[in-house]
């Protein structure tokens, strides 16, 4: 079972960093998941009458991660958090993308409430997973590019464990290794905030809700946070 720290000097950078943990052991992504397929057909249909819409770059949640971003050298326009980019999508096309089950249901929280997730397949993880600076030397490979392989600048933030980079811009995107797939059983699924103290609640409320979606659909789910003041969790 892989821990997932927060480095002290990334804790120190962003003190009001919260991240929220939510796993899942024998997820079966291969039966219908009604609740998760409501979720993104309600999201959809608020948009489109005119009820709802995703949070923007002027939304505090949106542009806390901007400014993050920026302070570690990445124009966030260029390369967005990924729920900016979600949220985005969702805004031109009207509709969100459908890769899997598990995949869609982090997507719809995510974008619900506007902050960023993510997740990794925990059986392709490679020991524990830092969250921490980039060295300049390890290697990454984009979701969806197998044969792409990149390297993180000096001081972007990654989620990194003993092979290479799991994420790059913090949460800009994932590593095609530990994809999540409709085979993937054991998951560790992330939700993240800078502004704790704001926003820790909807990220606890945002946590809950995944974990609803996932629950009937796995043998055992648990939440956990990791924070400046609890910088590990086990998955």
């Amino acid at each position: 079972m892989p821990t997932f720290h927060l480095t002290p000097a990334v804790a120190e950078a962003f003190p009001d960093t919260l991240i929220a943990l939510v796993t899942a052991t024998g997820l079966r992504g291969r039966e219908p998941w009604p609740h998760t397929a409501t979720a993104l057909e309600e999201l959809e249909q608020r948009l489109s009458d005119g009820t709802w819409r995703p949070a923007d770059e002027t939304d505090p949640r949106i542009e806390a991660w901007h400014t993050a971003y920026r302070s570690f050298g990445t124009n966030p326009r260029r390369v967005r958090p990924s729920v900016d980019a979600l949220g985005r999508r969702l805004a031109k096309k009207g509709t969100l993308p459908r890769i899997n089950p598990a995949v869609d249901s982090y997507n719809a929280v995510s974008v619900r409430h506007g902050l960023p997730a993510g997740a990794f397949d925990l059986s392709r993880v490679d020991g524990d997973v830092a969250i921490r600076h980039a060295d300049g030397t390890e290697s990454f490979t984009p979701l969806g590019e197998p044969d792409t392989v990149e390297h993180p600048e000096p001081g972007e933030i990654v989620y990194a464990d003993a092979t290479g980079v799991l994420t790059r811009h913090w949460n800009h995107r994932d590593a095609h290794r530990t994809r999540v797939t409709e085979d993937s059983t054991h998951v560790a699924f992330v939700l993240e905030t800078l502004h704790a103290a704001r926003d820790g609640d909807l990220l606890k409320a945002a946590a809950e809700e995944l974990r609803g979606l996932l629950a009937p659909h796995a043998d055992r789910t648990a939440v956990h946070h990791l924070g400046p003041a609890g910088p590990e969790a086990t998955a």
